[in-house]
């Protein structure tokens, strides 16, 4: 049996020829943001360390915005506060911010696109965007299946869709703020797909390469982990396990059980799929997206869990619930590795 380190290496060197050999195949991935994670929770290859995008880059423009300079949106630095989806909308509309007004609510992936993954309590930047008071930000996107529902990001790092009346102003509990954005990102709701008739697809918009249809059967964290980076498939062998910004880059607001486009994945199951993010303060846990609705959040690695390998979406210069997580269960990291002070906030299990 190869041992764990030789198999990292072993692997790593193939990857790192596979994708030379490509050359300048490997497309753009359209202003996906990495997650920022650099830390090793395993000695099994294919964890998110393991590869590297497009860091988050922010450039404080001085004038109450940041403009991300992975993705090209320009965002409000410090959030609008509280208040109901209702206000939010006018609020938006009615902005006048550095002498701008075409601001609007973000959808799921803009704002997901704000995380870090390797921080926690929140899992963002906090000299960035300063005065975090949030622990949900409301999107632009009612959920396409029961409309009395928005699509929340919260401050842990995961997404689902709530009841408008649960924030405080409407009488509810949870604090949903308002962060609004302006310019044009290919970070929509859904993928824009094309069948490579090699049993792999291509999402035109981020550059990545997924596999068709993934295994039949369901495993662990390593175990997909394992699979992912042991395919061959289309003549290529740089597979890996995506990423949980890369995963829910798939799901499309628009569609539901599955939230996936089965015209172009037929296997997709309305399920949950493993990440290779580990939960940075949890390692014992990782992230997935379920695609009953597009949700993200976290589950025990030993979970058996449905998996997808993709490959490609390096980056230009310049640019690469079930339930969703309760600040209440996220115990203190071994080592402290935040982007603010305070507890991680999140979902409550159960909370959709």
């Amino acid at each position: 049996m190869v041992p764990p380190m030789l198999q990292r290496l072993l692997f790593a060197v193939a990857w790192l020829a596979a994708t030379l050999a490509a050359g300048a195949e490997r497309a753009p991935t359209g202003g996906l943001p990495d997650t920022g994670q650099t830390t090793r929770y395993t000695k099994s290859f294919g964890e998110d360390s393991d590869f590297t995008g497009s860091s988050p880059a922010y450039q404080d423009n001085k004038d109450g915005t940041v403009t991300d300079l992975v993705t090209g949106l320009v965002w409000q630095r410090v959030d609008g506060g509280e208040m109901t989806w209702e206000k939010a909308k006018e609020y938006a509309k009615s902005l006048r911010l550095a002498g701008k007004q075409d601001w609007r609510l973000p959808n799921s992936n803009e704002l997901l696109s704000l995380m870090n993954h390797g921080f926690h309590g929140p899992a963002m930047d906090t000299t960035v965007f300063p005065h975090l008071e949030a622990r949900y930000w409301w999107t632009g996107t009612a959920k396409v299946d029961d409309p009395s529902k928005v699509w929340l990001v919260n401050t842990g790092g995961g997404i689902g869709a709530h009841a408008k009346t649960e924030t405080v102003s409407a009488g509810g509990n949870r604090p949903v703020h308002i962060r609004c954005v302006r310019g044009t990102s290919r970070l929509g709701s859904g993928p824009t797909l094309k069948d490579n008739g090699d049993g792999t697809v291509t999402d035109q918009r981020t550059g990545l390469v997924w596999q068709k249809v993934g295994p039949a059967r369901r495993g662990t964290w390593e175990e997909a982990l394992r699979a992912c980076s042991e395919l061959d498939l289309a003549g290529r062998k740089d597979w890996r396990l995506p990423n949980i910004k890369e995963l829910r880059s798939l799901s499309d607001d628009a569609l539901a059980a599955p939230s996936a486009d089965r015209k172009f994945l037929p296997g997709m199951n309305a399920a949950a799929y493993w990440s290779s993010t580990t939960q940075c303060n949890r390692p014992e846990r990782a992230w997935f997206t379920d695609f009953t609705s597009g949700l993200v959040t976290y589950a025990d690695k030993t979970t058996p869990q449905w998996f997808l390998a993709v490959r490609g979406g390096e980056p230009t210069a310049g640019s690469r619930e079930k339930t969703e997580p309760d600040p209440k269960t996220l115990a203190p990291p071994e080592k402290a590795k935040g982007g603010g002070k305070g507890k991680p906030r999140g979902d409550k299990k159960g909370g959709n």
